[in-house]
C-alpha cells in the first residue's frame, strides 16, 4: 500500500472513532444532582465605542426546573458586584419549584451597583437526585435607537451531597 493510501486510511479511521465518541457523548444520560452552587455572570451595564460609553441593562435571572418529576428548593440567590462584594440577597426563605416550574429575579435597568462584572450565586437542593436546573441571566437594554440583548449561562461550581 502506498504512503498516500495509508495516510488516508488512518485519517478515515480516526474520523470514524472520533464521530462514535462524539455521538456517545451527545447521547449520554444527563448527570443527576441533589443540589449545587451555580455561578451566573450578569451585566448591569456594558461599554461601547472607543470612549467606553456605558450602556445600562436590565438583568433577569431565570431559574428553570428542568426535571419532569421532582421538585427543588432554591436556598439562596445572592447578587455580587464586579469586585465580589455582596450587594443583595434575593431569597429570605427557601423557594420551592415544582417539576418544570420556573421563577425569575430582576435587577432594574437603572441599578448600576453590580457593574460590568456582576454575578449571581444560586444554591439549590432536592430530596432526590434530579436533572440540574437551567439557570441563566438575560440582559436587555436600549438607548436612542440602539438596543441590545444577550444571555449568560450559569455554571455549577460546587456539587452538594
Amino acid at each position: 500500500m502506498d504512503y498516500k493510501r495509508k495516510v488516508s486510511l488512518y485519517f478515515i479511521t480516526a474520523c470514524f472513532f472520533f464521530s462514535i465518541a462524539h455521538e456517545k457523548a451527545l447521547c449520554s444520560e444527563p448527570v443527576l444532582s441533589k443540589g449545587q452552587t451555580i455561578y451566573v455572570p450578569a451585566y448591569s451595564h456594558i461599554y461601547s465605542g472607543d470612549q467606553e460609553h456605558k450602556m445600562l441593562l436590565a438583568v433577569t435571572l431565570s431559574i428553570r426546573n428542568t426535571d419532569m418529576k421532582h421538585s427543588m428548593r432554591i436556598l439562596s440567590v445572592d447578587y455580587y458586584d464586579t469586585k465580589g462584594k455582596l450587594i443583595r440577597k434575593y431569597v429570605g426563605n427557601p423557594v420551592s419549584l415544582k417539576a418544570l416550574e420556573s421563577t425569575r429575579y430582576v435587577v432594574k435597568y437603572n441599578d448600576t451597583s453590580g457593574g460590568s462584572g456582576a454575578n449571581f450565586i444560586v444554591k439549590w437542593e432536592s430530596a432526590k437526585a434530579m436533572n440540574a436546573p437551567m439557570v441563566e441571566s438575560i440582559m436587555i437594554g436600549a438607548q436612542t435607537q440602539q438596543g441590545i440583548s444577550f444571555t449568560s449561562k450559569g455554571q455549577a461550581i460546587k456539587e452538594h451531597q
